[in-house]
């Protein structure tokens, strides 16, 4: 939003300049971006007076001039063909760096003669495109007049609105809230009612749902021209171009009160009608930027007995746009639903200065009182005779009133304030109050409890005044400023990414389809307002975000990748029901080798599952198999639990019908653990750590075959078998899996390489047969295994 010092002046009595009113905007909560002032870009350049021209002796398009400047008489050589005596011009001195050139003036001849600084145009002082001379300026202007003021120049402040103050988007709201801190006394900002000569021949039509209020009245015998030199002034200031003096009028309350109109030649209106309402599938709009736009049901449109003719709230329609041929011309003031407004911008990527202050809502107070102001200038620049008011619909209801208790502001803000001094700032900012109850104004529909006014108290109070008290001091936590749960986060990252895994940041949202292949996508978790169409709803895995970036980097030709996330998961909208997941995913893809048979990558994967849960600190987890979920395949994955109800984490191969739906080319493989579901460590006592003790003697080896069911994991029988002897059996690993002659139908032989470490003494032949016994009898007790003859 920008705007100017005397058009702030318009509606706030005030001697404050430029930099004042900079600070009391900040300290009142406007974000000032930028302040672009003239004076100071042309800060060397002032007024001066050709007192003689005569023609160069060595150029016949150069003059040589005498001077009068604020630095006494100056001789300059001139180009210009309007360089003449007793013309009043700028001169920039010696060492001025010139704009629009780019060039800084240094004292050389010219043809023989010195230029002892140089006359401007307009042009080299960017203050217009193009020019045919030097500057030509009033004779009433005085020698040294700094050439800002000269050519009536001011600074703009240009500053963030906030979404929830649409009233800042008028310089009238912004002179409001500057009245209110103390920079000065806010004008009369009431609006004088038009009396209507004739009554209104275009019948109004509101459906209540596009729109719900909408009022118009016809001015017919105006005469439509360039608006005067004050009102283009405004405009270019901000930014905008002057068109005429009807469509002038309704840029400048635009930026003037935040009231968006719109004004239409009436002779091109068809039907003696006109309606805001919804779109139809086929209609179509030729808007003023000269691009054609789908007005579908979802679109609010201004229609009449032809069709649709504008976008409602957003931009007007070529087929009735005002010319300055029109006499008669249908001024519009509405009030569109925000909502729709900034959806209906979003879809057709179309923003304007109306769709851009009706998506933040402007004040349905002011929808009469702005048709009414409008009438009035439209009458003031273009003659013409009014009807009267037509108004259909009705304006959305004002905020409700509320219970406001004056001693809320110190216990929230912490701010001494009488009660007679909260209420001045509460009723110049426009609220009404009667005991304790206060009524928002029309225009602040953003204020719904006390705590807004307790805002709206502390920053015109001035934040300064906020007490400053220091926090008291809390002893740092023995553990650490760090939780169990952000330990594990980052010591996650760092395992993962030590062992090849690049991190990826993907969105917390995923299309809703693709949430269902995963067990989510329920209603609650759908977004109402999502950023994307793709992106709709919460997710309930990361997997498939992993998925779709692997996928991403195959087609540009990087199909080898391995990925991990620390993210959120969302299984549900309650309390508990966002956990906090460490997932990984690979697609294997290495490049061509003489080796027939490469390692198989999922054991790889389940490697780098273990050594995470080991980094973590997690307990001895039951691996479970053929119940892992639905995405992944039901013959390579497994789950990692404690007891039946406690799923820590899931691995496997992704199956190849979610890879399809995901349009991703296999294979991939994933895990995902959930580090809630990891119990915390007991707090141990702080003792000393054992001395390591190495062993003297030889380890040996024995490998036992057992017999066991095909189905049964080679975990299920390392595990008891690790339990025998834990001061003599030190590894027990699976070496070998085999299947065919020799074996049973149903079964399977498995291979255990057991790793015997004796600490005292070398076993006899005795010992060791008898602990082989025992690994037997355990094998066969815990799962049925039969040692392989």
């Amino acid at each position: 939003m920008k705007f100017t010092l005397s058009w702030l002046k318009d509606h706030l009595e005030t001697d404050a300049g430029v930099d004042q009113v900079v600070d009391a905007m900040t300290m009142a909560g406007l974000e000032v971006e930028h302040v672009e002032d003239p004076a100071a870009k042309l800060a060397a350049f002032s007024v001066a007076k050709i007192v003689e021209a005569v023609q160069h002796p060595n150029a016949d398009r150069l003059r040589v001039c005498q001077v009068d400047t604020k630095d006494g008489r100056k001789e300059i050589v001139c180009g210009a063909p309007n360089a003449r005596a007793g013309l009043t011009t700028i001169y920039a001195p010696l060492g001025a760096y010139v704009p629009g050139s780019g060039i800084t003036l240094e004292a050389r001849p010219v043809r023989g003669v010195v230029s002892n600084g140089m006359l401007c145009s307009a042009k080299e002082l960017e203050i217009a495109e193009e020019s045919d001379g030097i500057v030509e300026l009033p004779d009433s202007l005085g020698v040294g007049v700094s050439a800002a003021e000269a050519f009536g120049l001011e600074a703009v402040v240009d500053f963030e609105v906030t979404p929830n103050r649409a009233d800042w988007l008028g310089v009238a709201g912004i002179a409001r809230d500057l009245a209110a801190a103390g920079l000065g006394k806010l004008k009369d900002l009431s609006v004088a009612p038009v009396a209507g000569k004739f009554a209104e021949p275009i019948e109004i039509k509101v459906d209540g749902e596009a729109c719900q209020a909408f009022a118009g009245r016809l001015i017919r015998g105006v005469k439509n021209g360039p608006s005067p030199e004050w009102l283009q002034q405004r405009l270019i200031s901000v930014g905008l171009r002057p068109i005429n003096a009807l469509v002038d009028v309704t840029n400048y309350l635009s930026y003037d009160r935040c009231r968006p109109l719109h004004v239409y030649d009436a002779a091109t209106l068809k039907g003696g009608v006109i309606e805001a309402r919804l779109g139809r599938e086929g209609e179509a709009v030729e808007a003023l930027d000269g691009k054609t736009y789908p007005a579908g049901p979802e679109v609010c449109v201004i229609a009449d007995g032809s069709g649709a003719i504008g976008l409602g709230g957003v931009m007007g329609g070529e087929s009735t746009k005002v010319t300055e041929a029109t006499t008669e011309v249908f001024v519009e003031c509405a009030w569109f639903d925000p909502i729709r407004t900034a959806q209906t911008g979003r879809a057709l990527g179309l923003v304007s200065d109306a769709q851009y202050r009706f998506a933040r809502g402007v004040d349905p107070g002011f929808v009469v009182p702005g048709l009414e102001l409008a009438t009035q200038l439209i009458l003031d620049l273009c003659g013409g005779e009014p009807s009267e008011i037509q108004m259909a619909g009705e304006v959305p209801a004002p905020p409700k009133a509320f219970a406001f208790d004056r001693a809320y502001v110190k216990k929230l803000a912490g701010l001494d304030l009488p009660a007679a001094r909260i209420d001045a700032i509460l009723t110049a900012l426009g609220f009404e109050l009667s005991g304790d109850m206060v009524q928002p104004p029309t225009w602040r529909r953003d204020v719904e409890g006390k705590a807004d006014l307790v805002e709206e108290v502390a920053r015109i109070a001035g934040y300064p005044a906020l007490p400053s008290e220091p926090l008291p001091e809390i002893a740092r936590p023995a553990g650490g400023m760090l939780t169990v749960r952000q330990t594990r986060m980052s010591n996650a990252r760092r395992m993962l990414a030590a062992r090849g895994y690049d991190e990826a940041l993907t969105w917390s949202f995923m299309r809703t389809d693709w949430a269902a292949l995963f067990g989510g996508g329920q209603a609650e978790l759908v977004l109402t307002n999502p950023i994307a169409a793709d992106l709709a709803c919460m997710r309930p895995t990361i997997i498939a975000n992993l998925i779709e970036a692997a996928a991403r980097n195959a087609r540009r030709g990087f199909e080898d990748v391995a990925l991990f996330e620390v993210g959120p998961l969302y299984r549900g909208d309650g309390p508990g029901d966002q956990v906090t997941a460490v997932t990984a995913l690979v697609a294997p893809h290495p490049p061509k080798s003489w080796m027939k048979a490469l390692p198989d990558p999922l054991f790889a994967l389940k490697a780098d599952l273990m050594a995470l849960l080991d980094e973590l600190g997690a307990p001895a987890l039951q691996v479970v198999q053929g119940q892992a979920s639905p995405w992944f395949h039901p013959g390579r994955s497994a789950r990692l639990q404690l007891g039946p109800k406690n799923l820590v984490a899931e691995f496997g191969e992704v199956h190849p019908r979610i890879l399809k739906a995901l349009d991703a080319e296999g294979p991939m493989l994933a895990f995902e653990l959930v580090l809630e579901n990891i119990p915390e460590p007991k707090k141990k006592s702080v003792k000393t750590k054992p001395a390591l003790e190495l062993s003297q003697l030889m380890p040996l080896t024995r490998d036992f075959a057992f017999v066991v069911d095909a189905a049964t994991p080679a975990g299920e029988l390392a595990r008891p078998i690790l339990g025998v002897d834990k001061q003599l059996i030190e590894a027990a690993r699976v070496f070998d899996v085999y299947q065919g002659p020799g074996v049973p139908e149903g079964k399977k032989s498995i291979a255990v390489e057991v790793t015997i470490q004796p600490r005292e003494k070398t076993l006899t032949d005795a010992e060791i047969e008898a602990l082989s016994a025992r690994i037997v009898a355990v094998a066969e007790k815990a799962i049925g295994a039969k040692l392989r003859a």
